[in-house]
């Protein structure tokens, strides 16, 4: 993908669309760094969501402003990166994209990964392992707003397989 300068790709949605899967795709294809957003939660949230509790705007504050510095290091020293974080709200995109504002050379683009609750259900039914549990769903979707016209984004549906997913997010981006 050719970018005029660093660039930082916010893999974004609900837990259970594929964050993970489809950043780690993206990062290793363009070869740029990645960050798994939720391991710079602090283990208070990690402990609130596990017990099912969703978190609130002050929880989250702290998380996102580690992911924006991560964000803002990259695009200070030239280097692109992928980082995956749920990004829900309009004002947490806002903190993330405070990691460019003394960086105008660099640029934030969230990609949305989509799809219907039912499909969302499933696929956090079905993983072993995560803090994050199905009875949450419905607060993230019900937080969820989606990127406006004054957002750079991109939106890809998450119903293919894994890989078709990787791909379509790809090309989307270099768009």
């Amino acid at each position: 993908m050719t970018v005029d300068g660093p660039r930082i790709v916010v893999v974004m949605g609900v837990s259970g669309s594929g964050k993970s899967t489809v950043a780690a795709k993206l990062a290793d294809t363009l070869g740029w760094e990645l960050l798994e957003g939720d391991d710079l939660h602090p283990a208070a949230n990690i402990a609130k969501m596990a017990a099912g509790h969703p978190l609130d705007d002050a929880d989250r504050q702290p998380w996102l402003e580690a992911i924006a510095a991560w964000m803002s290091e990259r695009i200070a020293s030239g280097r692109s990166g992928v980082v995956t974080c749920s990004a829900l709200k309009h004002s947490y995109r806002d903190t993330l994209r405070g990691a460019i504002i003394d960086h105008p050379e660099g640029r934030v683009t969230f990609l949305l990964l989509s799809g219907t609750r039912e499909l969302l259900e499933e696929r956090m039914t079905a993983r072993t392992g995560h803090f994050m549990p199905p009875g949450l769903l419905d607060s993230q979707l019900a937080t969820l707003e989606l990127p406006g016209p004054d957002e750079d984004f991109v939106t890809v549906e998450i119903g293919p397989p894994p890989a078709e997913v990787a791909d379509a997010a790809l090309a989307a981006l270099r768009k």
